[in-house]
């Protein structure tokens, strides 16, 4: 199958990687100069829980005029909107498009653009992908791959699909019900991602730490609190245990909303902490954990100094209260 890859950061590389390993003619799309250079060079190098392989795929800065038997849209949820535009050229009548994003509203802006009878929403669990180096994705763990059609794609559709994901190496399945597919991943993002970001902690660091631990925790509780108040069928009724599972599988990953801070780029809290209190407040709930989380993110984001105010606090004798 000729499969298109926009968005080839570390996850997007994992996908081009297994997906050309099996024998498609994959097209990796990308605005990482440096990395698009490199895997076009060198070819692309994925290591991790999936072996170490180097692959030789096409590569381009941006979508050329050629129809897709699929489309894989792995941007950023902030990049959604603009890929799917770009992505237009790549689409033709019988393309299949799967996004995959973190949080909630991605597939929504895909579907605007490019119309919801042929789209796939997606939902990666537990891979812990991070760029090594131009050319190189490394990834913590693969845990699965789920999908679902988004409005009218039929049933077959998606699991050829998802035989396809799976011929290549991946836990792939299709699933029917998309939203608690969602958001049982968003509780495990909500718990670490804002966490993580604004102590420098790996998902094992903070899941184990006496006091980051339990504000983890929390914002899993309140998560989930929110997701059955909306009238979520979670397969799960511990959210501490379901997170907890999720970090020992990949005690050394870096959720993307940290390495996106650590490297001055947009990050995705918006659409993963902050989602819970939009969500909250559809059904008359608050959601305190998450909204704090996400504000002192977006604080650290906007490049207001609030840890660096307290470092110079202390540079000059200062003390902290309260």
């Amino acid at each position: 199958m000729k499969i298109a890859i926009v968005g080839c950061g570390a996850m997007g590389s994992v996908y081009a990687a297994l997906l050309a390993s099996a024998g498609h003619d994959v097209l990796a799309i990308g605005t990482n100069r440096a990395h698009m250079a490199a895997i076009e060079r060198e070819g692309l190098r994925v290591s991790g829980a999936s072996g170490d392989r180097r692959v030789r795929i096409r590569v381009a800065g941006r979508p050329p005029e050629e129809a897709m038997d699929l489309l894989v849209i792995a941007v950023k949820a902030a990049n959604v909107a603009d890929a799917a535009h770009e992505a237009l050229p790549l689409v033709g009548p019988e393309t299949l498009i799967l996004t995959l994003q973190n949080g909630l509203g991605s597939a929504e802006v895909v579907a605007d653009v490019l119309g919801g009878s042929r789209l796939m929403v997606g939902v990666a669990q537990g891979f812990g992908a991070s760029l090594v180096a131009p050319g190189h994705a490394h990834h913590n763990d693969m845990k699965a791959i789920r999908m679902g059609a988004f409005a009218g794609l039929d049933p077959a559709s998606v699991e050829r699909t998802a035989t396809l994901w799976r011929d290549a190496g991946f836990d792939a399945a299709a699933v029917d019900d998309i939203v608690a597919m969602q958001w049982e991943k968003l509780i495990c993002n909500a718990a670490y991602s804002a966490a993580c970001a604004l102590t420098g902690r790996t998902v094992g660091e903070a899941m184990d730490d006496p006091a980051l631990g339990p504000v983890t925790r929390l914002a899993a509780v309140e998560a989930w609190h929110v997701a059955r108040a909306c009238g979520i069928s979670l397969s799960f009724t511990d959210p501490v245990a379901h997170v907890r599972a999720f970090a020992a599988r990949m005690p050394d990953a870096r959720p993307s909303v940290l390495q996106d801070l650590e490297a001055g780029r947009k990050t995705e809290v918006d659409v993963i902490n902050g989602s819970i209190p939009r969500e909250a407040a559809r059904v008359g709930l608050t959601a305190p954990v998450n909204a704090t989380l996400t504000g002192l993110v977006q604080a650290l984001e906007a490049g207001r100094p609030v840890l660096r105010q307290v470092e110079a606090r202390r540079d000059v004798g200062g003390t902290e209260h309260g």
